[in-house]
């Protein structure tokens, strides 16, 4: 038994009643409706993970297979500044590629949080849910992709709905300031955001403005939102990226200690692999995106503005301080997903351009123009030892930066980043069993007990009589990650049962077809529930 806490294994039984945990111990002969033989198995909270996609995934496909299958009980939404509410048209062109041309979301539409979490419930879901507000897309509601600052109006306005979407139950707000339109805010925005945030003691977290040559400032800056605004910060997925920058994780590690000195409650995430994934969009200057979709492919379509931007994805922009190509080659960059052309899925942007006979830089702009610049990318660009070092800090968590997939049905498209399968698994085979970068029972800590703590949970990410009753059982010496690069689409080796709200999800390394799993919503007790 592993309760979360990290302190060290202990061996137990475990005794569950409706969705609590009702007693632990050495319970014998207790008479029970069912019994799981877990001798010789790892028992732990299920895996909560803190940083994910699956917003309008598990809309899609409820049965949120690629993470329950790995031991996922918990997701957080809305990550990196992109939430499904407020309603946009950004949102609308997501959801409609997503769902299967004869489902009802297909012709659904709907204003804030509230009516996602009620569809959501509505339609079943195997794990449990919190949503974060993404800053992007509050942004696009009220003055859609404009590259300048909000008007005083537009900022009490931004303001205002997110007052409302923090009332129907969102954990906090997200932002994602590599991305548009919420690359477009200075610090002042953000400050005045959070400090809505402080009104209801809510959370803060972001995808930092730069992780390459600017990452140190970036972190900075989202300490700055924390220390002004008087709200806890979350540093989303902490990595150091680009040759020039491997070695700097202790840096970045040592802002965090010094702000916490200093007052500021700062804690970070991060996924196990060298890889990151994002949209080819990202490696666009920000003026190129502002306006939106429509607005950049038709730059694209004029030559003297395609020409400049063709030059600036390598050379940089003077607005643009962390241009994404800085520090890796065209050869790091690999498609992940490409509709007009699934063959080119799992090739490098250099392997592409040489079929093509063109520049790395042109096939980047023909991929977006072809596919409306609907284009996922994985980037290898981080050191294994920041890894490493990031990990074992006891201030950073695991979370997945991935989304709720399937191997089957509308959600098995792509080669999509082995994360969104693989992430728990990989840590507990590779990095605890394998090459013994953390101990298990801190490698459960940072999966459970850790981000339970910073979202407030009162009652769940620990074995604790009383507690809700999210567990996961794996077999130590085989748990393992068989998802890869080349065929992402895969499930874990070694978790062998799932249980959410009291219920089975995975029964013997299967997917029961259960949908116990609830929207916490931030509650009168001041905490999600």
């Amino acid at each position: 038994m592993l309760d979360g806490s990290g302190r060290a294994g202990f061996q137990a039984d475990v005794a569950i009643e409706r969705d609590r945990i009702v007693a632990i111990g050495q319970l014998g002969d207790a008479p029970a409706r069912r019994v799981i033989q877990a001798r010789g198995r790892v028992v732990a909270p299920g895996f909560i993970d803190i940083h994910t996609h699956s917003e309008l995934p598990l809309l899609v496909d409820g049965r949120a297979m690629s993470k329950v299958m790995q031991g996922v009980t918990l997701e957080v939404v809305g990550n990196c500044g992109t939430s499904p509410a407020p309603w946009t048209a950004a949102v609308e062109q997501r959801l409609r590629r997503l769902a299967p041309p004869d489902d009802e979301l297909q012709r659904w539409r709907w204003q804030l949080t509230g009516d996602v979490m009620a569809k959501l419930e509505e339609r079943g879901v195997a794990l449990n849910v919190a949503f974060l507000v993404g800053h992007g897309t509050l942004r696009a509601a009220v003055m859609g992709s404009e590259q300048r600052p909000p008007t005083g109006g537009e900022l009490r306005a931004m303001q205002e709905l997110l007052r409302r979407e923090l009332e129907q139950g969102a954990l906090g707000l997200s932002t994602g300031l590599i991305y548009a339109p919420s690359m477009y805010a200075d610090t002042d925005e953000i400050v005045a955001l959070a400090q809505v945030l402080r009104e209801y003691g809510r959370l803060y977290t972001s995808h930092v403005r730069g992780e390459g040559d600017t990452v140190a400032q970036a972190v900075a800056e989202a300490i700055e939102v924390g220390r002004r605004a008087g709200v806890p910060v979350q540093v989303s997925h902490l990595k150091a990226t680009g040759r020039n920058n491997w070695g700097r994780g202790p840096e970045l590690l040592s802002l965090i200690e010094r702000a916490r000195a200093d007052g500021v409650d700062v804690m970070a995430d991060q996924y196990p692999y060298v890889a990151s994934s994002t949209t080819l969009t990202a490696v666009l200057p920000p003026w190129a995106l502002s306006g939106g979709t429509g607005a950049m492919l038709g730059r694209l379509a004029d030559a003297e503005q395609r020409a400049l931007i063709r030059r600036q994805i390598t050379e940089g922009a003077p607005d643009w301080p962390n241009p994404l190509m800085r520090g890796c080659t065209f050869e790091d960059i690999v498609v992940a997903s490409f509709a007009p052309n699934p063959s080119w899925e799992g090739r490098s942007i250099a392997a592409i351009a040489e079929e093509q006979g063109v520049e790395p830089e042109e096939a980047v702009l023909r991929l977006l123009g072809e596919a409306n610049g609907d284009v996922a990318i994985i980037r290898f660009a981080m050191s294994e030892d920041d890894v490493r070092e990031i990990m074992r800090h006891p201030l950073v968590m695991v979370g997945s930066d991935g989304s709720s997939l399937a191997a089957d049905g509308p959600l098995a498209r792509g080669k999509p980043h082995p994360r969104s399968y693989g992430t728990y698994p990989r840590v507990l085979g590779h990095y605890v069993r394998e090459e013994r970068v953390l101990s298990l029972p801190e490698a459960i800590r940072k999966m459970t007990g850790l981000p339970a703590h910073r979202l407030g949970l009162k009652d769940r990410g620990r074995i604790v009589a009383g507690f809700k009753a999210d567990v996961v059982v794996f077999d130590p010496a085989t748990v393992a990650e068989t998802a890869t690069w080349a065929e992402p689409h895969r499930y874990p080796a070694g978790i062998e049962w799932v249980i959410v709200n009291g219920v089975p999800v995975v029964a013997e390394g299967h997917h029961t077809g259960a949908r116990p799993g609830r929207v916490l919503r931030w509650g009168a007790s001041g905490c999600p529930e």
